[in-house]
Order: C-alpha cells, then structure tokens, then sequence
C-alpha cells in the first residue's frame, strides 16, 4: 500500500483482515504515528486481529519487492505525484505484479501515460469507509491487460468485496458517475427552492435509498416493471437538471469555506458533538446494512 492515511489503512485492514502480509509506504510524522492504532481499529471491525507481518516503510525502494502480490496507490489526489509514484514503481515491482489506483478522479489511462508497463496498470477504486463498504471498482484503460484485471477482480472477490469491472476509464468510472448525476438534480432542487437540503436527504435514505440495500436500481425496475419506468421516463426526462457547472448554491458555499464538517458549517451546522452523534450512527448504520448483505452472500 503506497499511502497510509484514511484510505490507504482502511484498505491495509481489508488485506490484513484477509490474513495477507500487508507492507505500508507512509513517510515519517503525524499521519505514519497514528497508523498502527488507525489499522488496528478497521481490522478489529473486520473481525481480525492485526497481524504482526504488516510493516512499515518510508520509501517503496524499501519494500521487499521479491514478497509482493499487488500494489495499491493511495495518496493524495496529486496527479503528477501518482505519476512520478507509478514511474518508480514500473522501475521497483516484478513485472508480474498488479500496479493499482485508488484514486478517485484520475483515469488509470493519464496516470500510466507513457509507462511500459502500462498493460498492468489498473484503477482499484475503493469507498470511504473502504473497510465497511464492500464496493471496489476494477478499472481498465484501453492499455490494460484484460486478464490481469481479471486477476485483480478475483482476488478482491477473495478479500470478500463486492468487484465491479468497469472497461473504460471515463470520469467518476461507474459508482461515482450515477453519484454525480443523483447529485446535480439533488443540487438544482435545492437551488429552485423546489426541497430543503433536510427534504433531499430523507427522500433518499427513506425512499428509494432505502431500496437499494435491497434491490439495485435495475433489479428494482425489473420488480415494478421496465414498461412503468419507460413511460415515467418519457414524462421526467426532459425535465431533469443538465447543467454542465455546479450549482450556484453548492459554488456560494465553497466560497465561503462553508464546506461541511471540516469546517464546521455547510448547508447544516456541525458543532463538535453533532459530528461525534453523527458519524458514530452513520457507522452503526453501516455496519448493519453490511451484516443484512453478508447474510445474502452466505445464504447464496
């Protein structure tokens, strides 16, 4: 794992969690301190107990490259430190190893560009908390070996996620792309004055949100029926946001550095116990939708 902050240990655990030698490239200082207690944590909620072969280093020239199965980039949204990250690691790995991003907003395609090792480089896009929610997107570029993206599907299958390939590399790949759209028409209904940001949430979680730990959203149509959906379609279609900008509300907000938790303030207030309440539900929440969808696997 090249990376140890939030993402890179909560990805560490799924791996540990798996019973894998997990060795972690995070430099010196507050973020490398706080990693052993951080990993620890996310395996224990997997149900694992750290293991002692998970190791630290500062730099992957470190790593006993020899002992390597697969390499997940985690750090930050940086695209010439990924790219100077992925030409080192083309140079360091075994030809045979798996070179892996987690990023989130760069194609695989810009950050492999010009390596030679190109065919064996894939996005591994993982979800906030990585750990708990089973998700992964296995992204290709038109370079990638098709088979060593299968390879990569299969063993996080193995690690007990729930894989998804995507073949083309294009923005927000597939989670992050339906996310955005649920989101312009989330942001232009609040800037109509159509919902309150309050109304938007609960229509979600307590409706069709609701759903989808059920039935995703194909399964659910197939259930009520494709006919319904395509004539409510012909009527809502026309009619939705298709703005290529952000809201002008959303844009107001990040101006004034009112941008959620972070800072305290966004479209709610976030005084220090609100955000304790909150994130600790939004764990139990989690972690019982999580329990609902192993049952299905197990009983399958």
């Amino acid at each position: 794992i090249i990376g140890g902050g939030t993402m890179g240990a909560d990805v560490a655990a799924i791996f540990a969690a798996g019973g894998m030698g997990v060795d972690i490239v995070q430099r010196p200082g507050k973020t490398r301190d706080s990693l052993p207690e951080r990993l620890a944590r996310s395996v224990a909620e997997l149900g694992g107990v750290l293991r002692p072969d998970v190791v630290l280093h500062d730099a992957p020239r470190d790593v006993p490259w020899l002992q390597a199965g697969i390499v997940v980039e985690s750090v930050s949204e940086d695209l010439p430190l990924k790219q100077r990250i992925f030409a080192e690691l083309d140079a360091l790995a075994p030809a045979h190893i798996p070179l892996t991003s987690n990023s989130s907003s760069f194609p695989i395609s810009q950050i492999a560009d010009g390596l030679k090792g190109a065919p064996r480089m894939l996005g591994l896009h993982f979800f906030m908390p990585a750990h708990l929610v089973p998700l992964v997107e296995v992204v290709r570029s038109d370079a990638t070996d098709p088979a060593v993206a299968q390879s990569v599907f299969e063993l996080m299958q193995r690690l007990r996620r729930k894989p998804v390939m995507v073949a083309k590399d294009i923005p927000g790949f597939l989670a992050n792309r339906m996310q955005h759209a649920l989101m312009r028409e989330a942001w232009s209904l609040i800037e109509r004055g159509i919902a309150t940001p309050e109304d938007v949430d609960i229509a979600v979680r307590y409706g069709f949100g609701f759903r989808y730990v059920a039935a995703g959203p194909i399964l659910q149509k197939e259930m009520s029926g494709l006919d319904v959906n395509y004539l409510a379609s012909r009527t809502v279609f026309p009619d939705l946001c298709n703005d290529a900008e952000p809201a002008a509300k959303l844009a107001a907000k990040v101006k004034a550095g009112e941008i959620g938790m972070k800072s305290g303030k966004g479209f709610y207030d976030w005084p220090a116990e609100r955000i304790a309440k909150v994130k600790a539900r939004y764990q139990t929440a989690l972690k019982r939708g999580l329990d609902i969808l192993e049952a299905e696997d197990e009983a399958d």
